[in-house]
């Protein structure tokens, strides 16, 4: 399973307004550690049992939205609730840590 990219015109319905939580991976494909963490994004929408939503944002197809959300450092998740940023975590080393910072984001 991949992991939905977000288009610009959509981030608005997908992720804002979405009625469940949204993980969204700030990445983009030249970006090495980006490329290696994608196995375990992608494993996790699939692992929440529809808890939360798990989408892409590649920083280089949207950057009036990574601006807009100050991304600096790639990759970058942000946890979204009802329409605004929870969280966030920057370079997480591993599936195991994201699923900690949901859990401790009362996500799962």
């Amino acid at each position: 399973m991949s992991v939905n990219a977000i288009e610009k015109t959509k981030f608005q319905a997908e992720v804002l307004e979405s009625p469940k939580p949204v993980v969204v991976d700030f990445w983009a494909p030249w970006c090495g550690y980006c490329r290696r963490l994608a196995p375990a994004v992608d494993r996790l929408e699939a692992e929440m049992n529809g808890k939360v939503t798990v989408s892409k944002a590649d920083i280089d197809e949207l950057p009036e939205v990574a601006q807009q959300y100050e991304i600096d450092t790639i990759p970058t998740l942000i946890l979204f609730k009802d329409g605004k940023e929870a969280d966030r975590v920057v370079n997480p080393p591993s599936q195991d840590a994201i699923e900690e910072w949901l859990k401790a984001n009362q996500v799962i």
